[in-house]
């Protein structure tokens, strides 16, 4: 009976000192994680709370993005925010994707000196936003312009044949739900899709003459679809300077703003689905894995995104 109750003793004390170890544990492991999504979701909104230059990341194919609309009208109400930087690396996207960003730039630049920094690429949508701004700075091999609109539509009517498909229909008209991918084009549809065409481009080719101070027929020479090296759009005026954030931050400072203000860069915080599903755990699982960098979306790496754009697209497909 003794050695039982040695043995019932001595089980109580390991007993306490395991669940004293595991809250331990517990405590270090929560804290381990509160501080961590501190860093996550809070890195640089302390710097917010001082004057700084803000940076904002435009990357990607373009779309209507609402959280990036709402994320420019936050900076252009920040009194903090002394000057802007848009750091751009994009082939395009979508028109009304370009066009509701350039509205927001615009607006944004009304208030505070906006730059913009172009990275490996700014083309089609991806330039016209970057003409929003008031300076465009760009790398001497970076890849500019690709001024112009399209639509692109498969036509899997041969397909169809060879498989023993057919697509019956009755519509109101002729043109309705024109063009189709399940038959060939013909000439009036086609004329259709051109008056379209062609009414944007006139109005992408008149963004560029007035943001870039040229004449209608100086930037339609340009706006044949070509692509240009920073150097060659130096010289074509489509951009500044030459240069990264450097050189931003120096023609900033030429409008009034400290040069030795910190560049915070506002971003995006996905907080849907709680920390541990957030958008920055995806990112740290996928480097873990050894997936790309925006959570293992092989798609959109690969730019396959593109190829499922609706309406008209002003975007560069190298």
């Amino acid at each position: 009976m003794a050695m039982r109750a040695d043995d019932l003793i001595d089980r109580r004390r390991l007993r306490r000192k395991l669940t004293f170890w595991r809250v331990v544990a517990f405590l270090v492991l929560a804290a381990a994680i509160i501080a961590f999504s501190t860093w996550v979701y809070d890195e640089n909104f302390a710097g917010r709370a001082v004057p700084h230059i803000a940076k904002v990341t435009i990357e990607g194919t373009i779309t209507e993005d609402e959280d990036l609309l709402k994320r420019l009208e936050s900076i252009r109400k920040s009194p903090e925010v002394k000057g802007v930087i848009l750091s751009i690396d994009s082939p395009g996207g979508t028109t009304v994707g370009g066009e509701s960003t350039f509205d927001a730039v615009r607006k944004l630049a009304g208030d505070k000196p906006v730059v913009a920094e172009v990275g490996t690429l700014a083309a089609s949508a991806g330039y016209m936003i970057a003409s929003a701004a008031d300076h465009i700075v760009a790398r001497k091999t970076s890849i500019v312009g690709s001024i112009g609109v399209l639509i692109q539509y498969p036509d899997v009517s041969g397909l169809m044949d060879k498989l023993g498909i057919k697509l019956e229909e009755v519509k109101s008209s002729p043109l309705k739900a024109s063009p189709s991918p399940f038959k060939p084009t013909n000439d009036d549809e086609r004329a259709m899709v051109r008056k379209l065409i062609l009414d944007s481009y006139d109005w992408f080719v008149g963004i560029v003459a007035d943001r870039r101070k040229m004449t209608h027929e100086q930037a339609l020479a340009l706006a044949d679809g070509s692509i240009f090296t920073g150097r060659q759009a130096l010289a074509n005026h489509l951009v500044d300077a030459v240069g990264g954030e450097q050189e931003a931050i120096d023609w900033l400072a030429t409008k009034g703003v400290d040069a030795k203000l910190k560049v915070v860069e506002w971003k995006d915080k996905d907080r849907r689905g709680g920390f541990l599903f957030s958008q920055s755990m995806a990112k740290v699982a996928a480097k873990a894995l050894g997936l790309p960098d925006a959570g293992g979306d092989v798609i959109h790496e690969l730019g396959a995104d593109r190829l499922f754009l609706d309406g008209l697209v002003s975007v560069w497909h190298p």
